[in-house]
C-alpha cells in the first residue's frame, strides 16, 4: 500500500494489522491469554488440590507444631486445654447445677469429656476456617494455589490435635469402667465424617470471613450457644422430657450432637443406642455429604476473589 506526498513522491505505508480494532478481551482471547488466577474448572480445581495435598499435610503439621512453640508445656497442651474445660463444665454443670440427671457417675465423666473433645474439634475447626483466608493474606497474594487448600490445611490440623486429646479420652473410658472393645473401631467412621463435615462447614466460613473478617469476632458466641444447645454437658432427652418433643427431636439432630453421640456409644459402655436418635448413622452421614459438597462448591465460586481487597 502506497500514498503520494505533496512533493509528488511516493511513501509506503504500514499494512493494517489483523488485531486492529479489537477490544482488550478480543486481543487476549486471540493471542489465548487467560485472566490471572482464574478460577478454574470444579473437577481442574479438585485434581489442583489432589496434586497439593503433599503442601496441605505440611501446612498442617507446621501450623500445629507452631500452635503452642512459645509455651514451656508445648504440644501438651493439645491435651491439657480441653482436659481443663471438662474439669470445670463438670464441677459448674455437673456438681453445682445437677446436668448429670439421669446419667450414672461412671458415665457421666467420660460422657462430659467425650462431649468436650468432640464438639472442640467442630468449634476449633469452624474457628480457624473464618481465618484462614483473611489471616494468610500474604501466602494468598504472592503465590499461585487452590486456595481451599487453606481451610481444609486448618481442618486438618484440628483432626491432628483431636487424635492427641484421644488419648486421655481413652484413659478416661477406661478409669470409669469402659474397657476397650469391637465398638471402639465405631470412632473411626464417625471422626471420618465429623471431618468432612468439620471440612464443608471451615470452607463456608472461610469465603464469608474473606469478605467480612469482623466476622471472626462474633463467632465465638455463635459457637457458645451451639455448644449449650447440643448436649455437651447434658442428656438432650433427659433435661428436655417436660417440653415438647419437636425441642429435643431438633437438638438431637444437630449435626455436633449427633457426631458426639456416635463417639459415646462407640466408647461408652454404658450409653446405649436408647440414648441416641433414630437413624443416627444416616443422619451423620447426610450432614457430612450436605456440608462437604455444600462447603466446597461455595468456596470454589469465589476462588478467583480471595486476596484480591
Amino acid at each position: 500500500m502506497s500514498d503520494t506526498t505533496h512533493d509528488g513522491g511516493v511513501a509506503l505505508g504500514t499494512p493494517p494489522s489483523a488485531d486492529e480494532g479489537l477490544s482488550a478481551a478480543q486481543l487476549a482471547a486471540r493471542h489465548g491469554l487467560t485472566v490471572s488466577g482464574a478460577r478454574p474448572g470444579l473437577f481442574e480445581y479438585m485434581r489442583q488440590l489432589w496434586g497439593r495435598r503433599h503442601f496441605i499435610l505440611a501446612f498442617s503439621r507446621a501450623k500445629l507444631t507452631a500452635q503452642y512453640s512459645q509455651a514451656k508445656l508445648g504440644q501438651l497442651w493439645q491435651v491439657v486445654t480441653p482436659l481443663l474445660n471438662a474439669c470445670v463444665y463438670y464441677l459448674i454443670f455437673g456438681l453445682i447445677l445437677g446436668t448429670r440427671e439421669g446419667i450414672p457417675h461412671d458415665v457421666f465423666v467420660p460422657f462430659l469429656v467425650t462431649g468436650v473433645f468432640v464438639f472442640t474439634f467442630t468449634q476449633s475447626s469452624v474457628m480457624a476456617g473464618v481465618r484462614s483466608i483473611s489471616g494468610n493474606l500474604g501466602l494468598v497474594r504472592a503465590l499461585h494455589f487452590p486456595r481451599a487448600s487453606l481451610p481444609i490445611s486448618f481442618s486438618l490440623q484440628q483432626l491432628q490435635q483431636l487424635l492427641f486429646s484421644m488419648i486421655v479420652l481413652v484413659a478416661v473410658a477406661v478409669i470409669f469402667g469402659s474397657y476397650p472393645s469391637l465398638s471402639w473401631l465405631l470412632v473411626i467412621p464417625a471422626l471420618i465424617l465429623q471431618f468432612f463435615f468439620n471440612t464443608g462447614l471451615a470452607l463456608v466460613m472461610a469465603r464469608l470471613g474473606a469478605k467480612t473478617p469482623d466476622l471472626a469476632q462474633l463467632m465465638p458466641f455463635v459457637m457458645r450457644t451451639w455448644m449449650y444447645a447440643s448436649g455437651v454437658m447434658f442428656s438432650i432427652p433427659v433435661m428436655l422430657k417436660d417440653k415438647p418433643a419437636w425441642i429435643a427431636d431438633v437438638l438431637q439432630y444437630n449435626p455436633a450432637a449427633v457426631y458426639m453421640d456416635l463417639v459415646r456409644f462407640a466408647m461408652i459402655d454404658g450409653y446405649g443406642s436408647e440414648n441416641l436418635p433414630d437413624h443416627v448413622w444416616a443422619v451423620g452421614l447426610g450432614w457430612a455429604v450436605l456440608l462437604g459438597v455444600v462447603g466446597f462448591v461455595y468456596f470454589w465460586k469465589a476462588e478467583e476473589r480471595y486476596g484480591r481487597g
